[in-house]
């Protein structure tokens, strides 16, 4: 069995990473066991400092639809370096307009749009946008979703079942922060519901001022948990009833999902909508758009109802062209087909394994996204999966996938990811790997 190698180059690097970073890392989520030192990465593998290569199913939190380093996209970024083109700073620029307009013309909820560096920040602005729009404070999240960092969506995104306690349908979940520092009067406005629960959405809104309901159409923080039939139009509905602004969190399903989004799959329209990873495949660039009269409150004439947006590298141009090429490779290629004709041999090829195998497991797919869950049927909410997952076979699964060679990030129910670059050698190496590592569970 192909160990995971340790060394003094590895042993060092994290050690002088301990000195000097607040945690070693530069992202708390990225601090799991093993703690890998990678060096380089290339379509579908990285290769750790021990020159030890690995099949990536992570996609560093899946922003890599195309594979890493793909070529289109890092030649469109240094002909922008070549050309000298700069931050300016001042008024706009060709490359910002022409994103502004492919986003617009792809994705049809979106009347007009902004540019960010992340989707944090995108979701930032769609919760302060909404406020301003109908004069309200309140905001609804769903449980086990995740929409950024900061204090308003900040709640845990998989907290323990003793901490959730019984299922509430109908009604809220306590807010459990997932950071210190957050304070009281923020938890206050913030409302936590389970999933495809339209009575719970309803029941808060008949309660308090509700300014947004802000939400993945597909949670894919969790794995990968489906909306019910009719749950996206229904919540749509329910959100003009009330006049509460619909903001859809597309940072992981954008893209990905479809060209236009999930929401064109649904074939349904968010009043607000958030992209980031895959627009730029793995570059730093965050999207919101939506309805123009919302949208317009960016500039509105009346200081009193302007809502700041404001960003010194907001469409940086080597983000802003790593995006241009990304949108243009998606129209001109069948990239989304080329990787489901990949994806479908590797999925029903896990069912197999694990059928084979008589573990309980149930594979969960959007398009190129996926979760092997180790339960008997698939979840309909974080809950459900808390109550029935194997959360540690699944991480003992994880690691012994890396020891092997294929990187899964070793935290339980997070969504694996499979990219253009996956060619069939990988899928079949990766169920070989699997056959091999099941025997052990």
């Amino acid at each position: 069995m192909n160990q995971i190698n340790t060394s003094s180059v590895d042993a060092a690097i994290r050690a002088e990473a301990s000195r000097y970073i607040a945690g070693g890392v530069v992202s708390l989520n990225r601090k799991v066991d093993p703690h890998i030192v990678f060096k380089s990465a290339k379509g579908s593998r990285m290769t750790d400092v021990n020159g030890k290569e690995y099949i990536d199913y992570h996609a560093a939190f899946a922003p890599y639809l195309l594979g890493h380093n793909n070529d289109h996209v890092n030649n469109a970024v240094k002909q922008v370096i070549d050309s000298e083109s700069s931050l300016y700073g001042s008024g706009t620029n060709e490359l910002e307009v022409k994103l502004a307009h492919l986003l617009c013309s792809l994705v049809p909820s979106l009347e007009l749009v902004q540019i960010t560096n992340t989707g944090s920040e995108a979701t930032a602005h769609a919760i302060r946008l909404s406020r301003a729009f109908t004069g309200r404070d309140h905001i609804i999240l769903t449980l086990g979703g995740y929409n950024g960092w900061h204090n308003d969506v900040s709640r845990a995104v998989t907290p323990s079942l003793t901490a959730v306690g019984h299922r509430r349908l109908g009604s809220e979940y306590p807010f459990i922060p997932l950071s210190a520092g957050i304070p009281e009067a923020v938890k206050s406005l913030v409302h936590v519901v389970g999933f495809n629960d339209l009575e719970a959405i309803s029941n808060v809104m008949k309660q308090y001022p509700v300014a947004c309901v802000l939400t993945e159409p597909v949670m894919q923080n969790v794995g990968v948990v489906h909306p019910k039939p009719g749950y996206l139009e229904s919540l749509i509905a329910l959100c003009e009833e009330h006049g509460s602004v619909c903001v859809f969190d597309e940072v992981k399903t954008g893209f990905r999902s479809a060209l236009g989004g999930y929401q064109s799959v649904a074939n349904v329209k968010p009043h607000l909508t958030v992209f980031g990873k895959a627009v730029a495949n793995g570059y730093p660039l965050g999207v919101i758009g939506g309805r123009r009269d919302i949208m317009e409150q960016f500039d509105a004439a009346d200081p009193q109802k302007r809502v700041l947006i404001a960003g010194t590298y907001n469409a940086h141009p080597v983000n802003a062209a790593a995006a241009i090429a990304t949108l243009e490779l998606l129209m001109k290629e069948d990239i989304h087909e080329s990787i489901a004709r990949v994806c479908d041999v590797l999925y029903k090829g896990l069912e197999q394994l694990f059928f084979e195998k008589g573990v309980p497991y149930h594979l969960s797919r959007n398009a190129s996204a996926f979760c092997l869950y180790l339960m008997d049927h698939a979840p309909v909410d974080l809950h459900d999966i808390l109550e029935h997952h194997d959360a540690g076979l699944d991480v003992k699964l994880r690691r012994a996938w890396i020891k092997n060679g294929v990187y899964h990030i070793p935290i339980p129910f997070k969504q694996g990811s499979v990219s253009y670059a996956h060619s069939m050698r990988d899928i079949e190496e990766t169920l070989d790997i699997t056959r091999r590592i099941i025997e052990d569970l």
